[in-house]
């Protein structure tokens, strides 16, 4: 029998979660806030068993034809002098070539255009309740009429609605790792010296990180403010200005070329502004209710994994689904027990993450700064640095699940 499934969220795990179900002969319906699949956005990156997601779902070629294929990264002292250079594969741990870095917009694109002949998209709505019954879930919407489907499934980020409305207020299971940050576009005048062109560049002072990253085939850079913040930090999610004014405050004495990202802060239409945080829940479903990617498990900005894990963990979900014969408990317990150690230990890059990208005091940001100068002069002993993330992303073997439908070409 066709179950309905219906997915909260059109970014990067519910689509993916989409084109799973409905291979293994399911009926997805995913609903999305915004109006259309968001563009642009910082660049993520395809690890591991994510690559091979992705190949499976006959999706390999687009991706890396949109890989940004970053060539270096700089981190410079107050006045643009080098400090240390690197590359991103050096940086990872990753074998150069295997991984694949891209815009959030450009995958969201890719998916959404794979998924939206076979599956029904409710674009600029939202999901307003959860009624939980023998024969299935009624839910309510924002705009649409309401319907009965089998199951729903929680793909909607960190902040989502669907673990709100099933599992309680988001405070019960984020975990602030004591830094925020702000990113935003900007025009390259706002950056001094010579053409940036398919790389990074940082600039840190202790608890501070300020960055541009000029990313293939776009016109704009990319900018990033991160800093740490104290316990119980907190901003409204609703005030933009007041998110600004608190990153303008946290870089007000910044060198470099940090006067003038604050000011591409200030004015920059897609501006976004957020904790770094993590995601942890003793059970990522109940009932006929369960959660995928960010929402069920972030793994924060500083572990570099979100999108492989929502990758994955999407393929999984629908996997166990189609094993179960579409029984919620049976199925969902499968997948918990199959993806979690994956997740946590993922998890765990994130708690090292911010001593490498920010350090907060003096001295932890100078013994950065010399190992980063040394390391690419170290040779194969630079994984004993630099290899965490790599292991971490290779340490899920990708299972196989009998589908129904023809195998993608």
């Amino acid at each position: 029998m066709t179950r309905t499934v219906l997915i909260s969220g059109a970014s990067i795990a519910g689509p993916a979660l989409a084109f799973w179900l409905h291979r293994h002969g399911f009926r997805p319906v995913v609903v999305e806030r915004a109006p259309a699949i968001r563009a642009g956005g910082y660049p993520i990156d395809v690890r591991a068993g994510a690559v091979e997601v992705v190949q499976r779902m006959g999706l390999l070629p687009a991706v890396r034809e949109a890989h940004v294929d970053t060539q270096r990264g700089r981190f410079v002292d107050a006045r643009g002098r080098v400090i240390a250079r690197i590359t991103p594969d050096e940086f990872t741990g990753s074998p150069e070539g295997r991984d694949v870095e891209l815009p959030r917009g450009d995958l969201a694109r890719l998916l959404h255009q794979r998924t939206r002949d076979d599956v029904e998209y409710l674009f600029d709505d939202t999901i307003t309740g959860l009624d939980q019954r023998e024969n299935g879930v009624h839910v309510t919407f924002g705009k649409a009429s309401p319907r009965t489907v089998d199951l729903v499934i929680g793909a909607d980020g960190l902040h989502s609605t669907v673990r709100a409305l099933a599992f309680g207020p988001e405070s019960d299971y984020r975990h602030d790792l004591g830094f925020a940050f702000a990113g935003f576009s900007l025009d390259p005048a706002a950056v001094a010296g010579r053409k940036l062109e398919q790389e990074f560049v940082a600039h840190n002072t202790p608890g501070r990180m300020a960055a541009v990253y000029a990313v293939r085939g776009q016109q704009r850079l990319t900018g990033m403010l991160a800093f740490s913040t104290p316990p119980g930090f907190a901003v409204d999610p609703r005030d933009l200005a007041g998110q600004r004014d608190v990153v303008a405050a946290a870089f007000r004495a910044g060198g470099w070329e940090v006067p003038g990202l604050v000011a591409a802060m200030r004015t920059a239409e897609d501006f976004f502004f957020d904790t770094v945080s993590q995601i942890r829940m003793p059970r990522w479903s109940t009932g006929r209710v369960a959660l995928v990617g960010d929402a069920a498990h972030a793994p924060a900005l500083l572990s570099g994994q979100g999108t492989s894990l929502a990758l994955i963990g999407a393929y999984v979900l629908a996997g166990e689904l189609a094993a179960a014969e579409g029984d919620p408990a049976a199925a969902f317990a499968a997948y918990e027990r199959a993806l979690r150690p994956f997740v946590e230990r993922n998890q765990q890059l994130a708690t090292s993450g911010g001593a490498t990208l920010i350090p907060r005091t003096r001295t932890a940001l100078w013994l950065r700064n010399r190992v980063l100068a040394v390391l690419p002069h170290l040779g194969p002993a630079k994984r004993l640095f630099t290899g965490r993330v790599d292991e971490a992303a290779r340490s899920f073997p990708l299972p196989d699940y009998p589908s129904p439908v023809a195998d993608v070409a």
